[in-house]
């Protein structure tokens, strides 16, 4: 079958997906049959039910959004989140808000491309450009990999000094060790990943639920923070958190990871199943990041509650994460409000260390097509991001390893285009998704979002090298 636009016949896309999801297909050097898949060790090893009920085969899909939506609600998050609390109340939920529909929309096309294309986002990019490119943008992934763990190992390890009085630097190489926990977790079964990452994400919620009621918001100020404000394009510090906020929800690593995990599900070969395994996608996606919208939400409010209100504006710079630990039980006044912020913090810290190490894994794999052993393979990808986590927090120190982790963010937002532009391409690219192929609405939509995030990076550099005078 030549590689091109298929025919509109839907007997011919039923064949056509059929024949994409048993290994050929009309994509020709797009999709080729010789091509190992994404995370081979674990690809196609959960089993969707042939029959019953709508909601039991839901329930088998479940799962993919909730390994993404943890990096949603990771130590970056909470660093932003603070610090926009702290410093300007509500009013920067609006672009919680924001970050959260992106989010949402972006992780419904990259679970799109996995299932339809059966390539993740790194794999496709290798497969659809040149070399010089895909170097360029495997080197883009991976430092945005590396500035998310930079965020999660700092939140980790400061979660570990305030709970048990450990260093920051013994901290950080102790959460490296997670590679191990995966390692262990993953040949138990990939449900067991995700098990034990719903119930760190319940953990979360939990605690975030209680600090919310410990903290006695202002729930109109919640209510009118969501309506967005030009503000935010007049003061560059907003500017740069809001960036922060933006880059720490919409992630570009989570693009390159879900992209690869909803293939762990053994989806039928029909163009019906295929379908239905797309809804079921979106579902789950929808459902695991409104989750983390909450988490997001609740730590900025609580933040605004707690430190806005009573003028405690300095937990937006150095020390914040460690500042506000100290400050919640005498600001509150409940005596389980610091506990449970630490613990909070650990469980947010760990499970995004643990997804990290995967996202690794796909982009090394899927941008240079290395042939090594599952340990080994892991191992190689966690040191690339990590030893840039290690030197950075060695040179930081202590006091400046919240700044840090707002900049880590920022990095992040910045590295976001170049998983977006390719994403929205290959997804309404009709030779390579056919009936799947995103409508105009979906693509006006992609391109506005991709125009969004670019044009504000631009406007943060330009004013960051070129500030007005006062």
């Amino acid at each position: 079958m030549k590689n091109g636009p298929l025919s509109s016949d839907p007997t011919h896309r039923v064949e056509a997906i059929a024949e994409v999801a048993s290994g050929g297909g009309f994509f020709g050097n797009w999709r080729s049959p010789k091509g190992a898949p994404s995370l081979p060790e674990v690809h196609g090893s959960i089993a969707i039910p042939k029959g019953g009920s709508f909601f039991r085969r839901l329930l088998a899909f479940l799962g993919p959004g909730y390994l993404v939506a943890v990096g949603y609600m990771d130590p970056g998050n909470w660093a932003t989140d603070i610090g926009g609390g702290a410093l300007y109340n509500y009013q920067l939920l609006s672009v919680v808000l924001i970050s959260s529909l992106m989010a949402m929309f972006l992780q419904s096309l990259s679970a799109k491309l996995g299932l339809v294309t059966g390539r993740d986002l790194a794999q496709a990019c290798r497969d659809a450009y040149s070399h010089r490119t895909s170097v360029v943008l495997w080197i883009s992934a991976e430092i945005g990999i590396a500035a998310c763990d930079v965020a999660e190992v700092i939140g980790a390890a400061i979660a570990l000094r305030l709970l048990f009085g450990i260093p920051p630097i013994v901290g950080v190489l102790v959460t490296s060790l997670d590679v191990l926990i995966v390692l262990a977790l993953q040949h138990r079964g990939f449900r067991i990943i995700e098990i034990f990452v719903v119930t760190l994400i319940a953990t979360m919620m939990a605690i975030f639920t209680a600090e919310l009621y410990y903290s006695h918001p202002d729930w109109a100020g919640v209510a009118r923070g969501f309506v967005p404000s030009t503000a935010i394009l007049r003061d560059h510090e907003m500017l740069y958190i809001g960036l922060g906020i933006l880059g720490a929800t919409v992630m570009p690593h989570n693009l390159y990871l879900h992209s690869s995990i909803v293939q762990t599900r053994k989806i039928g070969t029909t163009y019906a199943e295929i379908k239905e395994a797309v809804r079921h996608a979106y579902i789950d996606s929808s459902i695991a990041l409104s989750l983390a919208f909450f988490v997001n939400a609740a730590i900025l409010v609580v933040a605004a509650a707690a430190f806005f209100r009573t003028g405690h504006h300095e937990v937006a710079g150095d020390g914040g994460i460690s500042r506000a630990y100290q400050l919640l039980t005498p600001v509150l006044g409940a005596s389980l409000a610091t506990p449970l912020f630490a613990i909070a913090l650990l469980a947010s810290g760990q499970n995004s260390t643990l997804t990290g190490t995967l996202a690794g894994q796909i982009v090394l794999e899927g941008f240079l097509h290395v042939k090594m052993k599952p340990w080994l393979r892991r191992m190689v990808s966690r040191m690339i991001a990590i030893v840039p986590a290690v030197i950075a927090v060695a040179i930081a120190g202590e006091p400046g390893l919240d700044k840090l982790l707002v900049f880590s963010q920022v990095v992040l937002s910045i590295q976001l285009s170049f998983a977006v532009i390719p994403l929205i391409q290959f997804t309404s690219d009709p030779r390579k998704m056919d009936a799947f192929t995103n409508g105009l609405f979906t693509r006006v939509l992609g391109w506005t979002v991709a125009g969004v995030i670019a044009v504000l990076n631009a406007y943060l550099v330009f004013t960051t090298l070129f500030p007005a005078k006062s």
